[in-house]
C-alpha cells in the first residue's frame, strides 16, 4: 500500500513541477512576444497579455521549482515526515499564490469594457489602426465618438466608418474570452495543486503509522518493521 501511495504522491509531484514549468515558459515567451512589433494577428492578444501579471507568475513558478526540490528529501528517505511537512506547507503556498493570480484575471474580466477603454485611449494611432482592422470595425465606441477612429484601410472617411461598428463589443467579446482561457488554466494548476496536498497528506498518514508500528515492534523486541 505504501508503494501505491508513494507512487501517487511522486506522479502528483511531477505534475505539479510540469505545471510550474509551463507557467514559466508562458510567462517567458509572452514577455518575449511583447517587444516585437505589434501586427494584425498579435495586437489584441499581446494588449491583454501586457496587463496579466506576469511577474507574479515567474515568481510563482521559481517557488514551484523550489518547492519541488525540498520534495527530493522526502522522496528518497522513505520514512521521513520533516521533509515531507514542509513540502506540503509549500505547495499550500503554491497554491494560493497560483489562485490568487487566476482570482486577479478573473476580476478584470468583470469589468472588461472599462479596463479597454482605458487600454484603447492610451495607444498611438498605429495600434488603434491594428485593432480596427483587427476585428474590422472604426472608434471604440463608434466612429463618431471619442475616441474618434483612426483613417485606414478599414475606416478610409467618415461615411465608410459611420458605416462599420465600434470596437468595443469585438474587442470586449475577443478579451473575455481569451481571459477566460488564462484563468481557467490558472485553476486547473490549483487543482493539481490540491491533488498533491492530499496526496501528501495520505503518505503522511501512512508514514506516521508505520512509525507507531516500528515503536511497538522495538518494545516488543521484535525489531523494526
Amino acid at each position: 500500500m505504501q508503494d501505491k501511495i508513494l507512487a501517487t504522491y511522486v506522479l502528483m509531484d511531477l505534475l505539479f513541477v510540469v505545471c510550474g514549468g509551463l507557467l514559466l515558459i508562458f510567462a517567458l515567451v509572452t514577455k518575449s512576444e511583447l517587444t516585437q512589433t505589434p501586427t494584425i494577428q498579435n495586437v489584441a492578444t499581446d494588449l491583454l497579455l501586457n496587463v496579466c501579471p506576469l511577474t507574479a507568475a515567474i515568481a510563482n513558478s521559481v517557488l514551484v521549482f523550489f518547492t519541488f526540490l525540498v520534495s527530493v528529501p522526502a522522496m528518497v528517505a522513505p520514512m521521513t515526515r520533516g521533509w515531507l511537512k514542509f513540502h506540503g506547507y509549500l505547495v499550500v503556498v503554491c497554491a494560493i499564490f497560483t489562485m490568487l493570480i487566476g482570482l486577479t484575471i478573473w476580476f478584470d474580466t468583470l469589468k472588461t469594457r472599462q479596463n479597454l477603454s482605458d487600454i484603447w485611449n492610451v495607444q498611438p494611432n498605429t495600434t488603434q489602426s491594428l485593432l480596427q482592422q483587427r476585428f474590422n470595425c472604426c472608434g471604440y465606441n463608434n466612429a463618431t465618438s471619442p475616441p474618434f477612429f483612426v483613417p485606414d484601410s478599414t475606416c478610409p472617411n467618415p461615411l465608410a466608418a459611420a458605416a462599420n461598428i465600434g470596437c468595443v463589443t469585438p474587442f470586449v467579446s475577443f478579451a473575455n474570452t481569451f481571459l477566460d482561457t488564462i484563468f481557467t488554466g490558472a485553476f486547473g494548476i490549483v487543482g493539481v495543486d490540491v491533488a498533491l496536498i492530499l496526496t501528501t497528506a495520505m503518505l503522511l498518514k501512512d508514514r506516521k503509522e508505520k512509525e507507531r508500528y516500528r515503536h511497538i515492534d522495538e518494545k516488543q523486541g521484535t525489531g523494526s518493521f
